[in-house]
């Protein structure tokens, strides 16, 4: 299958899909939400592909949605936009059985982040940063990190992180859980394939432990994507978001006014 804005292959048991949009930080797009998601179902269906990598193209990973275009009279429906674009790609990561890692090869941000803390394991080159940028734009999380991030650092982490949209960079994220593992940028590439080739290579029964854990933490994922969608349409239709979009592309500091 030809694709327009991500990369696909698959080598040694390992489905890697590349986030390829490096001019615009492998920003989302409709059409690469689209494509992320037939990939992971390509995947999955797929028995030579026994785990997937999830990385980017350049010196992002993924900065989150791309905010052009997005102004106050072409911004639609946020909320649709969590559930038909957003919300299938992190519940396809977390349904199925094969393991997901993410790559974090550079920049992850607002939903860009939250995609990569969606994945079952996540390793990082030591130029990754991690921001919650969600507070930046006048917006509330979304594709699931309200969820997932108080579980993997804890509730008052959480909250600092979404609170102040602060910049984490690879060892600090590596100390408090966002990631598993830091290798320098120069060997990043090679030791985070070589990491993916080890789970693939691993029993069938790594599927049961993700099926154990979902069960266990994450068995309310679904109504709390839904209700990110709802909050998100709520801040979509503020002026605050307006603002925060234009002071984003204008390359300024926002001025919002509770509105």
């Amino acid at each position: 299958m030809a694709y327009e804005t991500i990369l696909y292959e698959k080598q040694n048991g390992v489905a890697t899909i590349t986030l390829n949009r490096p001019q615009s930080l492998n920003a989302f797009v409709p059409q690469m939400n689209k494509e992320v998601l037939e990939a992971l179902k390509d995947g999955e269906r797929d028995k030579e592909a026994r785990c997937f990598m999830i990385t980017g193209a350049g010196r992002a990973f993924c900065a989150g949605q791309d905010l052009k275009g997005r102004t106050p009279e072409q911004k639609g429906s946020l909320g649709a936009s969590l559930r038909e674009k957003y919300n299938p790609m992190i519940r396809q990561i977390r349904q199925m059985e094969k393991i997901v890692i993410a790559a974090i090869n550079g920049v992850a941000a607002g939903a860009g982040c939250n995609f990569a803390l969606a994945c079952d394991l996540r390793v990082a080159s030591e130029d990754a940063k991690f921001i919650q940028s969600f507070v930046r734009v006048g917006l509330a999380p979304d594709s699931g990190g309200s969820f997932i991030l108080p579980r993997l650092i804890g509730l008052s982490k959480a909250m600092e992180l979404l609170l102040l949209g602060d910049t984490v960079d690879a060892k600090e994220a590596q100390r408090i859980g966002l990631v598993a593992r830091v290798f320098p940028s120069a060997e990043f590439a090679a030791s985070a394939k070589a990491l993916a080739e080890q789970v693939a290579r691993a029993p069938r029964g790594i599927g049961l432990i993700k099926r154990a854990l979902n069960h266990a933490h994450l068995a309310n994922l679904e109504s709390d994507l839904e209700y990110e969608a709802q909050l998100q349409e709520i801040a979509g239709r503020s002026a605050d978001y307006d603002e925060g979009v234009k002071a984003f592309l204008e390359k300024r500091a926002p001025v919002f006014t509770g509105k």
